[in-house]
């Protein structure tokens, strides 16, 4: 079904029966009218939707090796001007059953293992690869980047359902230049987003959330976060396996 030799997608092509899976149609739709709704908290995920500026991709239960290339292919888009803050999001075909959020958690961390084993392009060196390390974030092929996960089982944090599909989000770290948990504008900016998401959600934030940098925070704890509002317990799913 696709046809694009990296995987990688555009809006155009997310509505093209020709181009994508039927299942994918349909969850593009639901995630296109939620992230779309003007009252949709993040501003930057609703402007680049509406603008053409996201990309995506798609994976089936049972065959992810289009994954690599589709978000190598993303990460080539950044090499060039005109710099654009592009996201990816990454369709899981649905769940033939909807399990609940420790089902969608350990597919999600299983994902990001199997790309990291897929990775050609080694981990810089200089930075950590345990994910208790304060200053740890995901790589991959050098980048470093932010991963969200969305799934239908979250029912209170309703920011994070998109729909019947698993959906991951991945931000490379280069777009949030400026918007950085220490900078003036980056502080602003989350404020506003995380005001809008409590309104949302009708619950206070997550209590793993934070910034980047953050020496009593883990990264890894708001890749996927809990729908309520208890810390999450116990060691990361990820890792590096360059590590015993």
């Amino acid at each position: 079904m696709l046809t694009s030799k990296t995987g990688l997608l555009t809006k155009e092509d997310m509505t093209n029966p020709d181009r994508v899976p039927q299942w994918l149609l349909k969850e593009y739709q639901t995630f296109h009218q939620t992230v779309t709704d003007k009252t949709f908290p993040c501003y930057f995920g609703m402007k680049a939707e509406n603008k053409g500026e996201l990309r995506y991709a798609y994976i089936t239960q049972k065959d992810w090796s289009n994954l690599p290339k589709a978000v190598e292919s993303f990460l080539g888009l950044f090499q060039e001007p005109p710099y654009i803050r592009h996201g990816l999001f990454v369709f899981m075909e649905p769940e033939k059953e909807e399990g609940d959020i420790e089902l969608y958690r350990k597919r999600f961390w299983d994902i990001l293992q199997f790309l990291h084993k897929e990775d050609k392009k080694p981990w810089p060196i200089e930075k950590p690869k345990d994910p208790e390390h304060y200053l740890w974030d995901y790589h991959f092929a050098g980048e470093p980047i932010f991963v969200f996960g969305n799934a239908p089982a979250y029912k209170q944090r309703k920011t994070r359902d998109l729909g019947n599909s698993l959906v991951l989000g991945f931000q490379p770290r280069m777009i949030f230049e400026g918007l950085e948990g220490t900078e003036k504008g980056g502080i602003m900016s989350r404020e506003k987003v995380r005001e809008r998401v409590e309104k949302w959600d009708n619950l206070p934030k997550h209590p793993d959330i934070s910034h980047f940098g953050d020496v009593n925070h883990n990264e890894w704890k708001q890749f996927f976060i809990g729908d309520d509002i208890e810390p999450i317990k116990g060691k990361c799913p990820f890792h590096h396996k360059e590590l015993p």
